[in-house]
């Protein structure tokens, strides 16, 4: 997607630098879609960001296959890491995703971050400050447990992925926070009616979340005994397994996602109801309903306000509800039209690139802009 400021271009302003510290590479869908889609707009708008990459695509490739990850390349990145931090300075601003270094203590990260002398942008999009404080391992409760919190109260600003994720950074201490859904480039979808005899129940994730298919195996099974013309389609994890379906898997690219989703009549998101789940942000609702599908949801976290249930999708709190929406929806296909056109709309306005970028882009040069000022009104004094 191409960007063109007109009023940029042109001048001498000076741009704004920023050092993004990516957690992955493009093939790390946090990293992909919480920050490196908004590079184009940033760029053509007057920022000069330069991206730090801790974790590659291989890196990323054996999380999701399972296999051990390569040591001597994870040490490799976090000097690389720290090489790059102490160019820390000639930038106006660092935008960190999730944390610096994971498994560090933030007392070291904060004196990191404040050696540098600019301000910093903490952006979250998953729970993570769960993995720390709720751990099997009572030693790292107890030196990591607080680390994302403290991270929350030195951040010039906060960009939450969720408002469960924005309430407890502001509990936590965080000075400025504001909420900033995942979103999709609509250029990339289309609307559009399946070409297929089965009617598809899909799903689109990775290997680290299709466990959350099991928590409606049940109501899952008893649909497809009902109604041997349907399917479930698992797009990103093709070692999905449900006891008793047939599950036809895809794999996941970034080119051909939007085609896979289009593939679908509905898009499901099941989820447990645990804490980490809470600060969800529902991306895979936004990818069906901007491919024009209706959807089908557990009632936590973000799926409840992205889903307008009787709209463009239901919520479903239980067994009954899931065989109750599944099955109205393979009955009516002109409800699976108007509530996917619907879901589209919502995505239009409020899930977009088109629409979310002018304002990542507001709250960085803000975030920028004031801190600067802070500095020359202390040197000034």
């Amino acid at each position: 997607m191409a960007f063109i400021d007109k009023q940029a271009l042109g001048t001498d302003q000076r741009p704004i630098r920023v050092l993004l510290l990516s957690r992955y590479g493009n093939l790390g869908a946090s990293s992909r879609l919480r920050t490196q889609q908004f590079l184009p707009y940033l760029r053509s708008h007057g920022f000069d960001v330069s991206v730090d990459v801790l974790l590659d695509d291989d890196y990323v490739s054996r999380l999701y296959s399972k296999r051990s990850p390569n040591i001597l390349r994870i040490a490799a990145a976090y000097f690389k890491r720290i090489a790059r931090l102490m160019q820390g300075r000639m930038f106006d601003l660092v935008w960190v995703e999730r944390e610096v270094f994971p498994w560090l203590s933030a007392a070291a990260e904060l004196h990191i971050l404040r050696a540098m002398e600019v301000p910093y942008v903490l952006e979250l999009d998953d729970a993570i400050f769960h993995r720390y404080s709720d751990h099997r391992f009572a030693v790292v409760r107890r030196s990591l447990g607080n680390k994302i919190e403290q991270l929350m109260r030195g951040a010039g600003l906060v960009i939450a992925g969720s408002e469960y994720i924005a309430q407890h950074a502001l509990s936590a201490g965080a000075s400025w926070v504001e909420r900033v859904p995942t979103v999709v480039d609509m250029e990339r979808y289309r609307s559009c009616c399946p070409e297929h005899d089965r009617f598809t129940i899909g799903w689109i994730g990775t290997p680290a979340t299709v466990h959350f298919l099991q928590t409606v195996a049940a109501p899952l099974r008893e649909f497809f005994l009902r109604h041997d013309d349907a399917q479930l389609m698992v797009v990103g994890a093709k070692q999905a397994e449900i006891e008793g379906i047939d599950i036809v898997a895809a794999n996941w690219t970034e080119a051909t996602e939007c085609q896979e989703v289009a593939r679908f009549d509905i898009g499901i998101m099941p989820l447990a109801d645990g804490a980490f789940e809470k600060g969800k942000c529902g991306y895979k609702l936004i990818q069906y309903m901007a491919a024009g599908k209706p959807v089908i949801a557990s009632p936590v976290g973000s799926n409840r306000t992205i889903v307008e249930d009787g709209t463009n999708g239901f919520l479903a709190a239980d067994d009954r509800d899931w065989i109750n929406k599944l099955e109205l929806l393979y009955q009516n296909p002109g409800l699976r039209r108007s509530m996917g056109s619907a879901g589209r709309a919502v995505v239009e306005r409020s899930f977009s690139l088109q629409a979310i970028a002018p304002r990542v882009e507001y709250l960085l040069r803000r975030a920028a802009e004031t801190q600067a000022s802070q500095r020359q009104d202390e040197c000034f004094w």
